[in-house]
C-alpha cells in the first residue's frame, strides 16, 4: 500500500491518517511494462485494453499496482485457499476484470455488498452507502462455512401456521422450480401434481410419506399444495437466518467505538471475523498483504489462526505491534518481524532508504509511540513519547524520545534538556545511530536523576542509547507501572495488610 503523510489528523496514536495515494509515475509505467511483457497472457491483454480506454491517470496507476500484486497473491495462495478483495464502487468493476484475469472467471464465488454507512444528503446523486468485497478461490475445492445470525425480529416469516395445539410452526416448500420427466419427482403425490405448475417434488415420495406419518405435513384448508412443517414450535428469539451476499448488520466504526484507532481505512473487527470464520479453520494461515492498522491480524490471533501481515511503512508495523500487545498481553502468540533491521548495517541501510522509516523503527525499539507532529511545520524536538504512572494521582508522567541518525554532539544533549524543561517531562531519551563522544555522556550525566515518590529507585533524567545497545538488549530506564497498581495498593493499605513495596 502507498501512503502519503497528512498532519493534523486526530487519531488514538496521535500520528497521522492513512490515505491511499495513486498517481501515474515512472514506477507505474515500469510496472505496466513488466505486466505486459512478463505477466499472464490474459492479464497483459487486459491491461493494454484498459490503458487504451482509461489513459495514463490515477485510476490506471491504481489498477497497475493492484494487478502485479494480484499475480503474486495468486502464486502464493494454497490450492484450497480463498481471497477477499475489499474495494468501493469507484473501482470494483475494473478490479473484477483483474481478478478474472489473475484467478480465472470460473473461480469467482461472490460479490458481497457491505452496507457500511447510513444515507446522507448528496448533491444530485444517490448517497453511496456500500462497499464491495470480491471473493475468489484458487481452485474448485475450497473451504466455506455458511454463517447463521439471529433473525430480524421485525421480519417474522409469513410462512407460519397454527398447529392443532395452538402454537405457531414454520413451514417450507416441498417443490422446486422446473419440470422433470424422469423419476417420481415429476409424478403426482397424494393427488398433487407439481408438473402442472412447472415444478417438481424436491424430495422422494417415501420421504414425504414419512413426514406425513410423523404429522410434519401441513395441508392448507384451501386445498393448496402441502408444505413441510417444523417438528418444534416457532420461537422468534431463537430464529436464525443464513447470511447472504448483502451485509447490513455490520456497522462501520463510529467515532466512539472502543476499537477505533483513528484511521479512515480501518475495518470493523466484526467484518474480518465473519470472513475469517467462514473461510478458514483454527490453525490455518490468514494473510493480509495491506495490513494497515492490523485489524485482520488481530482478529486472526483472537480466532486462533496463524497470520502474516505485510505493510510498506514501519509506522504501520509499529501500530500493529502495539495493538497486539495491548489486546493480548501475555497470551499473544510468538511472532517474528521480517524486514526490520537486525544489526547496525541494516539499520544504516534503512536510514539511507527512508529517514522517516528509520525514525519510526528506532522509536519502537524503546516501545515509545511516534509523536503527533512529524516533519510538518515547526520541529518540536519530539520524535516519540512514553506515558507512565508512578504515583497515586492518576496523572501520567512522560518520557520524551529523540532520534539522531547523523552527526551528534553536546549541543543535541543541551537541546533535549530544553525540550524536557519546556514539556515538563520526567525523562529524556536520545537514540543515536553513532557512538556518542565522551563530552555528550558527561553532559547527559550532569542532568541528574528522576526519583519517584512512591517507588524506590533513581533513573537518569537524560539517557543516551545507541542503536547497537538497543539491538543487544539494553532497555530504557523509567518507572513502568500502571495506575491500577496504585489503586490496589491503596485498598490494601486501608485494611492494614502487608505492604506491597
Amino acid at each position: 500500500m502507498l501512503f502519503k503523510e497528512k498532519s493534523g489528523e486526530e487519531s488514538a496514536a496521535q500520528i497521522m491518517a492513512f490515505e491511499d495515494t495513486w498517481q501515474w509515475s515512472v514506477e507505474a509505467e515500469a510496472v505496466y511494462k513488466e505486466i505486459v511483457t512478463s505477466g499472464p497472457r490474459k492479464l497483459a491483454d487486459l491491461m493494454q485494453a484498459l490503458l487504451a480506454f482509461l489513459g495514463r491517470n490515477d485510476m490506471m496507476a491504481y489498477l497497475v499496482m493492484m494487478a502485479i500484486r494480484l499475480v503474486e497473491l495468486h502464486r502464493v495462495l494454497k490450492p484450497t485457499g480463498s481471497i477477499y478483495l475489499h474495494c468501493d464502487p469507484t473501482a470494483s468493476h475494473y478490479l473484477k476484470l483483474l481478478m478474472d484475469s489473475a484467478f480465472g472467471p470460473e473461480h469467482f464465488r461472490n460479490e458481497v455488498t457491505w452496507k457500511r454507512h447510513n444515507a446522507r444528503s448528496t448533491d444530485r446523486r444517490w448517497p453511496r452507502v456500500h462497499d464491495i468485497m470480491l471473493l475468489y478461490s484458487r481452485g474448485p475445492r475450497f473451504l466455506f462455512r455458511p454463517t447463521l445470525v439471529p433473525g430480524d425480529m421485525a421480519k417474522i416469516p409469513h410462512t407460519l401456521i397454527t398447529g392443532a395445539d395452538g402454537k405457531k410452526y414454520q413451514t417450507y416448500e416441498l417443490t422446486g422450480p422446473g419440470r422433470t420427466k424422469h423419476g417420481e419427482s415429476g409424478k403426482p403425490w397424494r393427488g398433487f401434481n407439481p408438473s402442472k405448475m412447472g415444478r417438481h417434488w424436491a424430495n422422494a415420495h417415501s420421504v414425504m410419506d414419512e413426514w406425513e406419518a410423523a404429522g410434519l405435513i401441513h395441508w392448507p384448508r384451501d386445498r393448496g399444495f402441502p408444505r413441510r412443517r417444523d417438528a418444534e414450535p416457532f420461537v422468534p428469539e431463537a430464529r436464525t437466518i443464513t447470511v447472504g451476499d448483502v451485509w447490513t448488520d455490520i456497522d462501520r466504526i463510529n467515532q466512539s467505538a472502543k476499537e477505533r484507532l483513528g484511521y479512515d481505512t480501518q475495518k470493523p473487527e466484526a467484518l474480518l471475523e465473519r470472513i475469517i470464520r467462514a473461510s478458514s479453520n483454527e490453525g490455518d494461515v490468514v494473510l493480509d498483504p495491506f495490513c494497515g492498522c492490523g485489524t485482520a491480524v488481530a482478529v486472526a490471533e483472537r480466532l486462533k489462526r496463524r497470520w502474516i501481515g505485510i505493510d510498506i511503512t514501519y509506522l504501520a508495523i509499529n501500530l500493529v505491534q502495539r495493538r497486539l500487545r495491548d489486546a493480548f498481553h501475555n497470551d499473544l502468540s510468538p511472532y517474528e518481524i521480517i524486514g526490520a533491521p537486525k544489526d547496525l548495517q541494516s539499520a544504516e541501510a534503512l536510514k539511507q532508504i527512508s529517514p522517516h522509516q528509520f525514525e519510526w523503527w528506532a522509536v519502537d525499539l524503546v516501545n515509545a509511540r511516534p509523536a503527533k507532529d512529524h516533519k510538518k511545520g515547526a520541529d518540536t524536538g519530539i520524535d516519540g513519547y512514553i506515558n507512565f504512572f508512578d504515583d497515586k494521582s492518576g496523572k501520567a508522567k512522560q518520557v520524551i524520545v529523540q532520534v539522531k541518525s547523523g552527526y551528534i554532539g553536546v549541543n543535541h544533549v543541551r537541546d533535549l534538556k530544553g525540550v524536557l524543561d519546556r514539556e515538563k517531562a520526567a525523562i529524556g531519551a536520545l537514540i543515536t545511530l553513532r557512538e556518542p563522544p565522551k563530552p555528550m555522556l558527561t553532559e547527559a550525566a550532569a542532568t541528574g536523576f528522576y526519583e519517584s515518590k512512591d517507588f524506590s529507585g533513581r533513573y537518569p533524567r537524560l539517557q543516551i542509547l545507541t542503536i547497537a545497545e538497543l539491538l543487544a538488549g539494553k532497555k530504557l530506564e523509567y518507572p513502568a507501572h500502571c495506575v491500577e497498581t496504585f489503586a490496589k495498593a491503596e485498598r490494601k493499605t486501608k485494611h492494614e495488610q502487608e505492604p506491597l513495596f
